[in-house]
């Protein structure tokens, strides 16, 4: 509940980025200077608090900085690729040891698998910001969040 609270906040507070000719990366360069770039990245560690989304987070930055959705996005998901890489990295050696004994075929298919998905996800996205807001995600989690609470009271 609290990152679609954090989703709502973002549009709501958010000012419209000025579009300009040029292409994304020229664009993002010209709009974020290194201080707001530090406010989007500082974004990001709202995520290390259960229950808010990194890449949420940080588009949530993107936009309070002035960037549009679509270049939000873009960032947010630019941002992810070191510490995905970084992840990667440091589990691999663990895979390869004898840790990795009898699963490698499928962590192989596995990671073959998320590449795809995350792929397409990432399309899919961008496609969909280059129209559309954040407050169908907001209203998600939101909705969910709700459920979820109720359920565990319930039970």
């Amino acid at each position: 509940m609290l990152n679609g609270l954090l989703l709502f906040g973002a549009e709501a507070l958010r000012r419209r980025a000025p579009q300009t000719d040029a292409d994304d990366d020229t664009r993002i360069a010209l709009q974020v200077g290194f201080p707001q770039t530090f406010l989007v990245g500082a974004a990001q560690a709202l995520a290390l608090i259960p229950g808010f989304s990194r890449s949420g987070a940080t588009m949530g930055g993107g936009l309070l900085v002035g960037l549009s959705h679509k270049d939000a996005a873009r960032f947010a998901f630019l941002l992810a690729t070191p510490i995905i890489g970084a992840a990667a990295l440091l589990k691999l050696p663990e895979l390869v040891g004898s840790q990795g004994n009898g699963i490698r075929g499928q962590a192989l298919v596995a990671s073959l698998c998320s590449a795809v998905t995350a792929y397409l996800a990432v399309r899919f996205l961008m496609r969909y910001f280059e129209t559309r807001t954040l407050i169908p995600f907001a209203i998600w989690c939101l909705v969910f969040g709700a459920f979820c609470s109720i359920y565990f009271v319930v039970t």
